[in-house]
């Protein structure tokens, strides 16, 4: 297990290329880009499911959630803060909002990344499908975060 959580840069697109590691490196789109520190950076995401959605990108290339470990907690905390900050900032109502991660192999994109969305209660039908929550392809923070805590726990 130790093994397959720590190759965490093993995959990219079929271009050879992580299309998120371009953006947060600012090689690509770097316009869209609406926050950025030494960890994380977040933009729009392409095709919004509500009015506010944002995806909370690491700069460092982890390929989903699914390969985070106990030394990640702190990261997917500061993912959460960050998100809701920028929400907040972009005029988003934290108190109607969804985050999470797509599950693997649910993703489209194999690097890790936060989807925060506002206002969940304007969802459509589709969207609210594909991002519900505790569904086997989407997963909230709270769970991810549980699931850290026990492998940080287990390494003790």
């Amino acid at each position: 297990m130790a093994d397959k959580m720590d190759n965490n840069t093993d995959d990219v697109n079929n271009s050879g290329k992580c299309v998120f590691c371009d953006i947060a490196a600012g090689k690509i789109d770097n316009d869209k880009v609406i926050y950025e520190d030494e960890n994380l950076v977040v933009f729009p995401d392409r095709r919004p499911a509500s009015m506010h959605h944002y995806l909370v990108v690491t700069k460092e290339h982890i390929r989903d959630a699914k390969h985070l470990n106990g030394s990640h907690i702190q990261i997917v905390e500061k993912m959460v803060n960050t998100g809701k900050q920028v929400l907040q900032n972009n005029g988003g109502n934290v108190d109607d909002i969804r985050m999470g991660f797509h599950w693997p192999p649910f993703h489209s994109v194999s690097h890790l990344h936060l989807h925060v969305i506002s206002p969940q209660s304007q969802m459509s039908f589709l969207p609210r499908g594909i991002f519900k929550v505790n569904s086997p392809w989407f997963v909230t923070p709270v769970w991810v975060l549980a699931r850290l805590k026990r492998a940080a726990e287990g390494q003790n």
